[in-house]
């Protein structure tokens, strides 16, 4: 496992902060919204608000609560029960929150999003711009994932993800995860007494993913790994991470402290542009290209655009201005961007020169297959990181 070297706390410079909280703390397990806990979680985010920090919080237990309010004992499998208790749940949650932040005399503002909202560049763009001006008003956003209407299966620990994703939307210097574990250990420290709390990390070390994950650990077991993983996710565009316990007295405030408390997993790339920082966590990719080596070099060494004489396969069914992933021969992921043509027409121009776009498709709008401005190159480590985001 990479160690990385201890410099400034994550959460005690950071500007612009996200604050993901787990639905068993949330809900007490369960047994319904834990007021006292929300109210405690909302006393420390106004008076880092009133410090100067912006604010967002993610949250989840929408469809918990909404079990406790409807009597059921246990979560269902259908989907549309699914959907029925997060619409349920949904109203007791924001009416926790809202009450809570009154008392401090901050307003707050419901946010459903779905990841189809970060998938679409246009959808994406509004939400970031809806959310910074809710933070210029000192508005606190209260963003959940939208259960009522996803389409795909809700899993455990999307929030996580989502809280991710956030991080990246609003360009937040860090996201703290508070959950149920005091953070991450090198092993079940229930089952194996040599296990070691891990204080500080790299985001996006596949060990701490081995970790997280392992075989028979029931550390994984209630999406440890989904966080280690959004970690890794936020870190693409700069954002650190802190997995701590939501128990933890003033957890928020000491952390803002520059107390050490849980694991910090830290991000080892600068913050990027907004647009390469879509680019980058784009969930909804329609399509892939592989290049040949040649054309790998070009991208990955030369930072030069993507042009048709390079790809030797088109996978997907995409169209102009979809994001497609770029990949070597061997599969490996080695850039993503904007299209600016569609599968049909890069089947067509693919392997050919520029010049000849034109005789082929009958116009040519643009020389290049996807631009250099409009992709994120990604470099696969050999070190103990994970495959990581270029500038």
């Amino acid at each position: 496992m990479a160690a990385t070297q201890s410099t400034a706390p994550a959460v005690s410079h950071a500007k612009r902060l996200v604050v993901k909280v787990g639905s068993s703390l949330v809900t007490n397990e369960g047994k319904g919204i834990d007021v006292q806990a929300v109210e405690q979680w909302a006393s420390q985010i106004a008076q880092l608000h009133a410090g100067g920090k912006q604010m967002v919080l993610v949250s989840s237990g929408a469809i918990a609560e909404g079990m406790a309010r409807l009597g059921w004992p246990r979560r269902p499998n259908a989907m549309h029960e699914l959907q029925a208790a997060a619409a349920v749940g949904q109203m007791g949650l924001i009416q926790a929150y809202e009450a809570a932040f009154a008392r401090h005399g901050i307003r707050t503002a419901q946010i459903l999003l779905t990841h189809e909202d970060l998938a679409d560049r246009r959808r994406y763009l509004n939400a970031r711009s809806t959310l910074y001006t809710l933070l210029g008003l000192g508005v606190v956003p209260i963003v959940n994932e939208n259960d009522t209407v996803v389409t795909d299966e809700i899993r455990l620990g999307d929030n996580d993800t989502l809280g991710a994703l956030v991080t990246n939307l609003i360009e937040a210097e860090a996201m703290v995860i508070l959950t149920d574990q005091t953070g991450l250990f090198s092993a079940d420290p229930r089952r194996d007494p040599d296990a070691t709390f891990i204080a500080l990390g790299q985001a996006g070390d596949p060990a701490l993913e081995a970790m997280a994950g392992g075989s028979g650990s029931s550390i994984g077991t209630g999406g440890m790994l989904t966080k280690v993983l959004a970690a890794k996710r936020a870190a693409n565009s700069g954002g650190h991470t802190v997995i701590a316990s939501g128990r933890e007295p003033n957890v928020l405030l000491r952390l803002a402290a520059g107390e050490s408390i849980g694991t910090e997993l830290r991000a080892i790339l600068p913050v990027r542009s907004a647009r390469k920082r879509w680019l980058a966590n784009h969930l909804r990719l329609r399509g892939r290209v592989t290049l040949d080596a040649g054309a790998v070099r070009a991208l990955t060494q030369g930072h030069r655009s993507l042009l048709a004489i390079g790809v030797v396969a088109v996978e997907g069914e995409f169209d102009r201005g979809d994001v497609v992933a770029c990949v070597d021969q061997h599969g490996v992921e080695c850039g993503r961007g904007l299209i600016n043509y569609s599968a049909a027409d890069t089947r067509r121009i693919m392997r050919q020169p520029s010049q000849r776009i034109a005789d082929i498709l009958g116009s040519m709008s643009d020389p290049e297959l996807m631009h250099r401005d409009n992709m994120v190159l990604l470099r696969t480590q050999t070190s103990a990181t994970a495959a990581t985001a270029e500038q």
